[in-house]
C-alpha cells in the first residue's frame, strides 16, 4: 500500500514529465520507467493465470499501484504515446471501471495516442467495442426480481447509457468497422431499455445497430420494442379520447 505522500510524487512527478514531453513521440522520465517496469511485472503475473476470473481479479488488484501516475498524465500529457496509460485503460475495462478508462480514452483519442501492438486494434475500436461487451454483461447479469432490485437494474442502467453515450461521441467520427460500432449502438439500446421509460431511444439505437450488422442479434428485440410502442401510443389515444 502506498502512502498518500508517495502518491503525490508520483503524480506531481508524472504531470510535469508528460507536460514536457514532445506529442507523438514515446514517453521517458523516471516515473514512466518505474511504472512501465511495474506493468512488465504485472504482466508476467497475469500470464502465470489460466482462469480468465482470476485474471481479472488480479487486474483489480493491481490497477491501484498505477492510478497516481495515470493521473498525472491525464492532468498535465501533452499526448506522447504512452504504453503504461493506454494498458491501465484496457484493464480498466476489463474489470468493468467504465468512467476510469473513459477519463483515458477522452485524452488517447484528443491526442490520437496507439494502444500497445499486442492488443492488435486501433483506439477507437477498444474504447467501442470492450465498453459495449462490458456493459451488456452487466446487463445481463443476474438481479433480484424484487422492486428494489429492478430499481438498482434501472439505476445501473442510467449509469451505463451515460457511459455509452459518452464513448458513443468520442469515437463518432472514428473510422471503425461497422459491428464493432453496431456492439456499442446494440448496447445502447439495451441500457436505454433497462432504465424504463425510454423505449424510443433504446428502438433508435438497436435499429442502427441492425442497419450495420445485420448480425447482430437484435431483430426479435426491436419487433418487441415496436409492440410496445404501438400499445403505448394506443392507450394513450384511448385515454385521451375517453377524456374527450
Amino acid at each position: 500500500m502506498q502512502s498518500p505522500a508517495r502518491k503525490h510524487y508520483q503524480r506531481v512527478s508524472a504531470a510535469q514529465a508528460a507536460g514536457t514531453a514532445d506529442p507523438g513521440r514515446p514517453q521517458t522520465g523516471e516515473q514512466y520507467e518505474l511504472h512501465a517496469a511495474a506493468l512488465w511485472e504485472a504482466r508476467r503475473t497475469l500470464k502465470g493465470i489460466k482462469s480468465t476470473e482470476q485474471k481479472v481479479a488480479k487486474k483489480r488488484e493491481l490497477l491501484p499501484e498505477f492510478d497516481a501516475y495515470v493521473a498525472g498524465v491525464l492532468e498535465a500529457g501533452t499526448g506522447a504515446q504512452d504504453d503504461v496509460v493506454m494498458t491501465v485503460m484496457i484493464w480498466r475495462l476489463d474489470v468493468g471501471d467504465l468512467a476510469g478508462a473513459l477519463a483515458i480514452a477522452e485524452y488517447a483519442l484528443r491526442h490520437g495516442l496507439d494502444a500497445p501492438d499486442r492488443f492488435e486494434r486501433d483506439t477507437p475500436a477498444i474504447v467501442a467495442e470492450q465498453l459495449a461487451e462490458e456493459a451488456i454483461r452487466q446487463l445481463e447479469a443476474p438481479h433480484a426480481d424484487t422492486d428494489e432490485g429492478r430499481a438498482a437494474v434501472a439505476n445501473a442502467a442510467a449509469e451505463l447509457a451515460m457511459h455509452l453515450s459518452r464513448a458513443e461521441a468520442l469515437t463518432h467520427d472514428a473510422d471503425m468497422h461497422d459491428p464493432v460500432r453496431a456492439k456499442l449502438h446494440k448496447a445502447l439500446g439495451y441500457a436505454q431499455r433497462a432504465r424504463g421509460g425510454h423505449a424510443a431511444e433504446a428502438l433508435e439505437h438497436l435499429r442502427r445497430a441492425l442497419a450495420l450488422n445485420d448480425r447482430v442479434g437484435v431483430k426479435k428485440d426491436i419487433e418487441k420494442l415496436e409492440r410496445e410502442l404501438k400499445n403505448a401510443g394506443q392507450g394513450t389515444a384511448q385515454n385521451s379520447s375517453a377524456q374527450a
